[in-house]
């Protein structure tokens, strides 16, 4: 018999799932309100070419910070595996398995290897899993979470996760960040342009540049001139960025019980502030207090660090063709610029002590601290001291103290965050 389960009771229960390319991002993840985070290591992983990824060494200490802070880890191991590596993949999950929850794979060969070491194992969206045939399967083979294809719509979200929960399968989707034109990564262009594949971690992402159209027949002994035509660039094959917060409680209604950020290649601003956002929206869900405004809100929230024009992804139908972008450049609304470096920081005080190494910064503007331990900490600057003189601007040269909301460290770096002169947020569509 179905079990109805109330809309507020699946906000309350779905999990947060952000990325985490650093350790600062792990702890911007963290206490942004993320429930589990996941990332790679140096090997064998989707982003292996795109972020300096964490090593079998650390994640002893980042499994410590993430049990403290009642956070899952997941590791991504979710390349290919070619024969001779087979050996090293093993290794790999001997070390790690005492340290995480669970691991994202593609590879059967990994799987497998989970499953000898009883190792929960998550189906990457790689698999392409779009039907309930399909789920079913893999549940057989002992994975018990499926990330979904990226191509499948809200009602067939609905419909697989309807047909595996009695089997106790759970369903992933992403809802914020980066979309790959074959959507659900199985893309070979950069290899063939390139040699770099994206199934090895290591996309070029030639997808992202502009194209030209060049006749074949024309040649140098041709009496016509050579026929070019450069197309518009960015608009063929670049995918835009999928924001799912307008439409996030039928992502939940559909049967979804994780939702997941991509993003590690990303900046701890980006962590804290798209992390955020989605907690917000799950925590109105939950509340009853969920509407169009605070969705607008919240996108614009998001607007405000890296991304490209936002779309609805394909969650409404397929076959997607207005999901191309017109432009592949940063939308964001704000900038950040560097600052200087923190010198002290007062925990009883409650202050920072700020080295001004490049921009200046004033009373009321935005702070970005960042670091390794810090994550990331955000501040609106209402004070500025320099020994016993306050002040209305700290410039480039000197030290100053600030009120800070979090303890920070010496030696993380300070950025100022203003907004970019006549842009604004764009409408998710």
């Amino acid at each position: 018999m179905k079990t109805s389960v109330s809309l507020a009771e699946r906000a309350r229960t779905a999990e947060l799932l952000a990325p985490c390319g650093s350790q600062a991002a792990l702890h911007a993840a963290i206490r942004a309100g993320a429930n589990a985070v996941y990332l790679g290591l140096d090997k064998l992983n989707m982003r292996v070419g795109a972020v300096r990824s964490f090593s079998l060494a650390d994640l002893p200490d980042v499994h410590r910070i993430c049990q403290e802070a009642g956070v899952k880890l997941y590791l991504t191991l979710n390349t290919i595996v070619f024969e001779n590596e087979r050996r090293q993949m093993r290794a790999m999950l001997d070390a790690a398995a005492p340290h995480i929850d669970a691991v994202i794979a593609s590879d059967w060969a990994v799987f497998e290897a989970c499953r000898r070491r009883g190792i929960a194992a998550h189906a990457s969206t790689q698999l392409s899993c779009a039907n309930s045939d399909a789920a079913k399967f893999l549940l057989s083979q002992g994975i018990r979470r499926i990330v979904l294809a990226r191509e499948c719509s809200l009602h067939e979200v609905s419909q697989i996760e309807q047909a595996i929960r009695p089997l106790g399968g759970e369903i992933e989707v992403f809802v914020h960040g980066a979309q790959c034109v074959a959507e659900s990564g199985r893309c070979f262009l950069s290899h063939f342009a390139y040699g770099a594949s994206a199934n090895r971690g290591v996309c070029q992402q030639p997808c992202r540049r502009p194209f030209t159209i060049i006749r074949e027949d024309d040649n140098e002994g041709s009496p016509r001139p050579r026929a070019e035509f450069a197309v518009g660039a960015h608009t063929i094959l670049s995918a835009r960025d999928l924001c799912s917060l307008p439409f996030l409680d039928r992502i939940l209604k559909a049967g979804a019980s994780s939702l997941k950020i991509e993003g590690r290649a990303r900046p701890p601003e980006y962590v804290t502030t798209v992390v955020g956002a989605y907690r917000k929206a799950l925590d109105a869900i939950r509340d009853g207090i969920w509407c169009k405004t605070l969705a607008d809100e919240l996108v614009e929230q998001c607007a405000r660090v890296y991304h490209r024009r936002f779309g609805l992804g394909l969650f409404h139908g397929r076959p997607g063709s207005d999901q191309f972008t017109d432009n592949d450049e940063n939308l964001a609304t704000r900038q950040k610029r560097n600052v200087g470096v923190v010198e002290h920081d007062y925990p009883r005080a409650g202050f920072v002590q700020i080295r001004v190494q490049d921009n200046a910064f004033k009373i009321g503007d935005t702070l970005s601290i960042q670091g390794p331990t810090t994550g990331e900490v955000s501040l609106s600057v209402d004070s500025i001291r320099h020994d016993d003189l306050v002040l209305s601007e700290a410039v480039r040269g000197d030290w100053y103290t600030i009120p800070r909301p979090f303890r920070v460290r010496p030696g993380d770096r300070v950025y100022l965050i203003r907004p970019v002169p006549g842009r604004h947020k764009q409408d998710v569509c």
